[in-house]
């Protein structure tokens, strides 16, 4: 639904927000912050306006929001976040989505009352919005998929049920962080073709994979299917993921049950949540399957997802490392794609994991798996960008990487862009490497 928040003219009185690159008033995302003099009061429910971030807890407490908004935003749980108010539908948070946009126009009356609830996001700490109760990757992004399997069967790179049904695997919450925590090198165990015997260290070939995360607003009851005409209602958002990845470990550990402790130690993850109503202006058809591959089964095939189901997003990756930062260089873009590159759209995702009566709660974490283009500008992991590692990567500083050292930074970005409307973004999803324990 596009509406009168979506307006490119409306201005916010917070100057930073007009013409923000990610947060202007048209985007409004939600997200758990604790204010730079609030370490003993525990993370609070804020919304990301320009460079600061309105205490909606507070707006509601102070009488700014209405009704059932008011009542909700009170008794929102801080230990679940935002579950509670996403779980409560796309209505609510379209009128919620409303008082915001006119609390923070320009003009507004209620100026001198907002100003004291906003806190520059410099100084404040940002945490996971919601408290995750269940993690699923997906593997949804064919080229992804495609290259992968190129590397290890050159003849057949994709399975035969690649096409037929979402592949994925369940992941592990408890070590999804948000953006800025350390990511830690793995130890696990690896076996180089040449090695007669496996060892156990420090992972040799770490690499990051460019995804996108779908938060699950609504749930549905246990034994109880969502179909697929109702699976997009029950979206309460997005962000970037990062499966950050130890493909030495996982090309040991992964046959015949899929990934274990290679994708465990750490995802991360944007931590503001991109509504469904900001991304309303950047819907897309999902692209068209190439003639040959079969049909989606009944039970994932909607025409209106067909037809506005993808996003239409700007996908960027950026490496800092200690080299670059040395001779104050820039940060080394990586890669250049498009969302529309996945082969299912997210609300087939949701709807094929709950084909089976699995229930999803809100809060839950669904990752699209790596999203890479059909042209090597943008592919989505260095394990396709160096071929396996046998093509490093040159950088301006003179370092090369086939996969990523102690002290490197990624940086992972999403932009959503289209004439007449004003641009929005995800704000970064970054995370640094640090020597194994």
């Amino acid at each position: 639904m596009i509406d009168d928040t979506h307006d490119p003219e409306r201005r916010s009185f917070v100057a930073s927000a007009n013409g923000h690159p990610d947060f202007p008033i048209q985007n409004l995302p939600f997200g758990m912050f604790t204010p730079p003099d609030g370490e003993d009061e525990g993370a609070r429910m804020g919304v990301a306006i320009g460079d600061m971030i309105l205490d909606i807890e507070a707006a509601a407490e102070n009488g700014l929001l209405d009704g059932e908004v008011a009542e909700e935003v009170e008794n929102a749980s801080y230990i679940d976040g935002w579950s509670d108010v996403l779980s409560l539908g796309a209505e609510f948070r379209r009128n919620l989505r409303a008082q915001l946009s006119a609390l923070l126009t320009e003009g507004s009356h209620q100026v001198p009352d907002v100003m004291p609830l906003l806190h520059k996001a410099a100084g404040c700490m940002l945490h996971l919005p919601m408290r995750i109760g269940d993690y699923t990757d997906f593997y949804a992004g064919i080229h992804h998929a495609t290259n992968v399997g190129r590397l290890f069967r050159p003849d057949n790179p994709l399975l035969p049920n690649y096409k037929h049904v979402p592949i994925g695997y369940h992941g592990r919450a408890s070590s999804v962080v948000p953006s800025g925590h350390p990511v830690r090198r793995p130890n696990g165990q690896r076996k180089p073709a040449n090695d007669p015997d496996p060892s156990f260290g420090p992972s040799r070939n770490l690499d990051y994979e460019l995804e996108l995360g779908i938060w699950i607003g609504r749930g549905n009851d246990l034994g109880e299917p969502i179909p697929i005409a109702e699976a997009a209602d029950r979206i309460g958002g997005y962000c970037l993921l990062n499966d950050w990845s130890a493909r030495d470990v996982q090309g040991w550990e992964y046959q015949p049950l899929g990934p274990f402790l290679a994708k465990n130690f750490c995802t991360t993850i944007s931590p503001w949540i991109i509504t469904p109503e900001a991304l309303a202006p950047f819907r897309a058809s999902q692209a068209k399957r190439p003639e040959g591959d079969p049909r989606p089964m009944n039970y994932l095939w909607d025409e209106a997802d067909q037809a506005e189901g993808a996003l239409d997003l700007t996908l960027e990756v950026f490496l800092m490392t200690p080299g670059l930062r040395d001779k104050k260089l820039p940060p080394h873009r990586l890669s250049l794609g498009n969302a529309r590159a996945l082969y299912w759209t997210p609300a087939q995702l949701l709807a094929h994991h709950a084909s089976g009566g699995c229930n999803l709660s809100p809060g839950d974490l669904l990752g699209t798996g790596t999203i890479s283009t059909e042209d090597e500008t943008g592919y989505g992991s260095l394990l396709e960008i160096t071929r396996g590692g046998k093509q490093p990567v040159t950088l301006a500083s003179g370092e090369t990487r086939r996969f990523l050292e102690d002290g490197d930074e990624i940086t992972l970005r999403a932009t959503a862009r289209r004439a007449g409307f004003a641009t929005i973004g995800f704000g970064p999803c970054t995370g640094t490497v640090h020597p194994a324990p």
